[in-house]
């Protein structure tokens, strides 16, 4: 079966079915924005608060067309992923020596999952008050919020790991690396793939409110400044680049998460 999933056929399958799914989820974005556009054009919402898309694009464009946009962009992009490689990488690292170590587990896992249940917004006080406003402090909180995210799946891969795998690479006399590198990490990579993936979901949330709290560039801060200046076509632009970059990024790791799992056999959806 799962020498037939990774088939020419099967590999068509599968792109077949993506593209299927294609414009039926491409139905809701832009019927709504066409009731959208004609709501706002006929009246039935205030330009003050909600304009019409058509003008949000507008907006965009000319920011792209002075190359102001582009600013903002690469500096939250650069955030996202320096933030990212910090506290995703830490938190695999942990994540490893937790799951693989009763020891490491007693030393660390109760204090790392009470600091867990600290409110995201609860950091930004402290961060100000250690490292300022700069870059530091905005690295910091994404990289806080990358860590968890990564830090439990990983944890929960390597612990969910079949014992009788195991004991097969123990009969084989396997030893304590050759059982971590052939059967304990590709069993937990499922895990390891969607922490990644909930924790780049997370850099990009991070990312927001770092930036909210001050910056001179980035999507947040065009975000604060649509608030400030009672811009909602600036406000609403930026979240729909947002929404747009943090669709990208979980497009890319769940495409790379689907080929580094191409051997699994399960159900196509």
């Amino acid at each position: 079966m799962a020498q037939a999933s990774a088939s020419p056929a099967g590999r068509a399958r599968g792109s077949l079915l993506t593209w299927e799914r294609l414009p039926l989820g491409l139905a809701l974005p832009v019927v709504g924005l066409l009731v959208w556009e004609w709501a706002a054009r006929a009246g039935y919402l205030p330009p003050w608060q909600v304009p019409a898309p058509s003008d949000i694009y507008y907006t965009v464009a000319d920011l792209l067309a002075t190359g102001e946009l582009w600013l903002h962009i690469g500096a939250s992009v650069r955030r996202v992923l320096l933030g990212f490689l910090i506290g995703g990488g830490l938190g695999l690292l942990v994540g490893l020596g937790v799951g693989l170590s009763k020891l490491v587990e007693r030393l660390l896992n109760a204090t790392l999952q009470a600091i867990k249940s600290v409110p995201s917004l609860g950091w930004v006080p402290l961060l100000i008050l250690w490292f300022g406003i700069g870059e530091t402090s905005k690295l910091t909180l994404i990289a806080i919020g990358s860590f968890f995210p990564v830090y439990v799946n990983a944890v929960a891969g390597l612990k969910g790991v079949e014992r009788k795998l195991i004991e097969v690479g123990q009969v084989q006399r396997l030893s304590k690396g050759g059982i971590l590198l052939r059967i304990m990490v590709p069993a937990a990579m499922p895990s390891f793939l969607t922490g990644l993936r909930v924790g780049l979901t997370q850099a990009w949330l991070f990312m927001v409110i770092a930036e909210l709290m001050a910056a001179s560039e980035g999507l947040g801060f065009l975000l604060a400044m649509g608030r400030e200046v009672a811009r909602p076509d600036l406000l609403l632009g930026s979240l729909v680049l947002l929404a747009l970059l943090g669709k990208g990024s979980d497009t890319l790791v769940g495409w790379l998460e689907r080929r580094a799992l191409r051997w699994r056999d399960t159900k196509e959806t």
